[in-house]
C-alpha cells in the first residue's frame, strides 16, 4: 500500500493512492461509510504510532471498497486532491547519512573522504515540502543550491539499542527525499546544518510504501534527472551503510520514533562533483524516481 497525506475540500486526509489509476482512498471516508464513526487520525505520523493495527484497518477498508463495488464513488481523482509530503511536519529534524555512496564521496573529495563511520547531519523539519511544490531558490543566501536523490527511511515504531538483525522490523515504509543543499553555505559553515536547513530544501514523497512491498531495500535502482537529463543513476545495493547499520547505530543510544525519517545519502552525480559544476537555477525541473516507489517532482522557484 502506498500512504499519502492529501488536501481534500480544505482539510488534511490520509489516504491510500492507487498510483496506476492515479486516484485516492481517504481512509476516514471510507471508514465512516462502513460504521457511520471516523476512527482514523489526520495526521500519517498518528497512523503510524497504531502500528500493525493501521495497517490491518488500511487494508480492510480498502477490501470493503472494493468488494463492496464502491471504488467509483468513494475514490478521489488524483487531480481533485493537493498532495501533500507524507509527513508533511515531522516531530523531529531529519536524519541524514553522508557519503554514504563510495563514489560521491570521492567526487566531492578523493578517496580518502569515504567514511569508515556512518556520518550523520540533519535537516529542520521546516525545509519539508510535498512533491509538485516549488523549491526556492534562495537567490539572497546562495548561488550553489544543488540536488541530491535519496531514499528515506520511516521508523515504525519505538525502540533504542536496536540488533542489526531486527532493525528493518522497526521500519513502517519507504518514500523519497530529495537533499537539496547549499554548497557554499556548507563549504562555509563547515557544520551542515545550514546549507541544508533552508526552507523547502527537503522535497518528500509522493507517498510512503508499505515496507512488506520492498523485499530488500538494499537493493533499488535510484536515478535523478534535471530538465530529462540523467545526472545520478545507481543503486542502493552500492550502500557503504546499509539501512540495517544505520538504524541499529543511530539507535544505539538514542530512541527512534515512529515517524522518525532517516535519509539515507545521495550516489554520485550531483551537481558540485560535474567539471564545471551544475547548480540548480530557476525553472529547473527536479524527478527523483527510486524502483518500486515512484518519482517525486519539484521545480526551483524565481525566488
Amino acid at each position: 500500500m502506498k500512504f499519502v497525506t492529501v488536501v481534500y475540500n480544505q482539510e488534511t486526509h490520509v489516504g491510500l493512492m492507487d498510483a496506476k489509476c492515479q486516484k485516492v482512498l481517504l481512509l476516514n471516508e471510507v471508514e465512516q461509510e462502513r460504521t457511520g464513526i471516523k476512527k482514523i487520525p489526520d495526521s500519517l505520523v498518528e497512523c503510524i504510532a497504531m502500528g500493525e493495527g493501521f495497517i490491518r484497518q488500511a487494508k480492510e477498508l480498502k477490501d470493503w471498497v472494493e468488494t463492496n463495488g464502491r471504488a467509483a464513488s468513494l475514490y478521489k481523482p488524483l487531480n481533485k486532491v493537493t498532495l501533500l509530503a507524507p509527513i508533511p511536519r515531522p516531530g523531529k529534524n531529519i536524519f541524514c547519512i553522508g557519503k554514504n555512496y563510495r563514489e560521491h564521496a570521492i567526487e566531492l573529495g578523493s578517496e580518502a573522504d569515504v567514511p569508515e563511520h556512518i556520518m550523520v547531519f540533519t535537516k529542520a523539519p521546516t525545509t519539508v515540502i510535498g512533491p509538485n511544490e516549488v523549491v526556492l531558490s534562495h537567490r539572497e543566501v546562495t548561488s550553489q543550491l544543488d540536488y541530491e536523490g535519496e531514499l528515506a527511511v520511516v521508523i515504525g515504531k519505538r525502540g533504542r539499542a536496536i540488533k542489526r538483525e531486527e532493525a528493518l522490523d522497526y521500519v513502517f515504509g519507504y518514500t523519497i527525499i530529495n537533499d537539496v543543499t547549499a554548497r557554499d553555505l556548507q563549504s562555509r559553515h563547515k557544520q551542515f546544518f545550514i546549507g541544508k536547513s533552508l526552507d523547502t530544501t527537503c522535497p518528500m514523497g509522493p507517498w510512503i510504501v508499505d515496507k512488506s512491498e520492498i523485499d530488500n531495500p538494499n537493493h533499488l535502482n535510484i536515478e535523478t534527472r534535471v530538465n530529462g537529463e540523467v545526472r545520478q543513476s545507481s543503486n542502493t545495493e552500492k550502500f557503504i551503510f546499509p539501512i540495517e547499520e544505520i538504524i541499529s547505530v543511530l539507535s544505539a543510544g538514542m530512541t527512534l520514533e515512529p515517524g522518525d525519517i532517516i535519509s539515507t545519502g545521495t550516489p554520485a552525480g550531483v551537481g558540485k562533483g560535474m567539471k564545471p559544476p551544475k547548480f540548480l537555477r530557476p525553472g529547473d525541473k527536479v524527478e527523483v524516481t527510486i524502483e518500486k516507489i515512484g518519482t517525486l517532482v519539484n521545480r526551483i522557484g524565481d525566488e
